[in-house]
């Protein structure tokens, strides 16, 4: 879908770089023979989002460089208004992705499109200075900006937050971060149940900690505690993946008949509690890692971090 849309841009003059990070099916093969005039890039195994994102911008020779996750569906204006959104000088520039559910289950009524209207809604009038946090998967930077910038931290080989990681640079630097509405898209890979929308809490909560850990001035303010919040850490409290995903499980068997505002708050504490579980977890491996090194006979600090 996405490559068909490329296909017909009102703005002809522009270059599609694909990186196929891990081709399992012939993937390379697909795009060579449907796609003659796209650059593919081929990793043999999976290397992670930030290795691919570097190496497609590295391979690219435009002077404003657009990134696309494969499962969003443009506009046909879509590369004319990444180009327009840097004729002020140089910045970031975002554009949000509304999800589509082509299924109206229970999941997507309780939860998954208020919650993606919400998102949208507060990128846009969010202040500035955090703008950063969007930083995704419809995003674009002059050239010389990225080069300024640096790649993609490959430290991060989950889930989540490589992105952000590196919204978060571009904030440091001092570069103007601009979310514009016309540059929202549609986007086709939506989790469509509880027990999907709460692994990638899960995991993206332990990519959150090793964010943290590098930039500790881009920690979350501590929030006002509520009665919610109190529940949400209780329930993360000591839970793994697997308490999690059981949470989920029995959110996605029982949204369907309660009322809306309780199912809401079911899935909401799934994810929600899941997203502090990842953490959690993530703390209590990094906590254990220095530890365990320690009992090696000359292991020291540089040993022990990848930085």
């Amino acid at each position: 879908m996405l490559l068909n849309v490329l296909a017909r841009q009102t703005l002809t003059d522009f270059e599609v770089v694909v990186v196929v990070d891990g081709d399992i099916d012939d993937t390379a093969g697909m795009l060579g023979r449907d796609y003659p005039h796209v650059q593919v890039i081929v990793f043999p195994e999976n290397r992670g989002r930030a290795a691919a994102l570097s190496a497609g911008f590295a391979a690219a020779r435009g002077e404003i460089l657009i990134r696309s996750d494969d499962d969003l569906e443009p506009r046909r204006d879509f590369v004319a208004s990444h180009v327009a959104a840097h004729a002020d000088g140089p910045g970031g520039a975002i554009g949000m992705c509304a999800n589509v559910y082509l299924n109206n289950n229970p999941y997507s009524r309780s939860y998954g499109v208020e919650r993606d209207v919400l998102l949208r809604k507060a990128a846009v009038a969010a202040d500035p200075a955090v703008n950063w946090r969007y930083w995704g998967g419809n995003v674009s930077v002059p050239r010389d900006v990225y080069a300024q910038i640096g790649e993609y931290d490959t430290d991060y080989v989950g889930y989540g937050y490589e992105d952000t990681d590196w919204g978060w640079r571009l904030h440091e630097a001092g570069f103007p971060i601009v979310v514009r509405p016309e540059l929202e898209v549609l986007h086709h890979g939506a989790a469509v149940t509880a027990e999907i929308r709460t692994q990638r809490a899960f995991a993206s909560g332990m990519a959150r900690h090793l964010f943290e850990s590098k930039h500790p001035a881009a920690a979350s303010a501590v929030r006002e505690r509520s009665p919610w919040d109190d529940l949400v850490g209780v329930t993360a409290w000591r839970a793994g993946v697997g308490r999690s995903l059981a949470l989920a499980r029995f959110a996605d068997a029982t949204v369907g008949v309660l009322p809306h505002p309780v199912a809401h708050k079911v899935v909401a504490l799934s994810v929600e509690a899941a997203g502090k579980a990842g953490f959690a977890t993530a703390k209590r491996r990094a906590d254990a890692a220095p530890a365990a090194a320690g009992s090696v006979p000359g292991a020291d600090e540089s040993s022990r971090s990848r930085r």
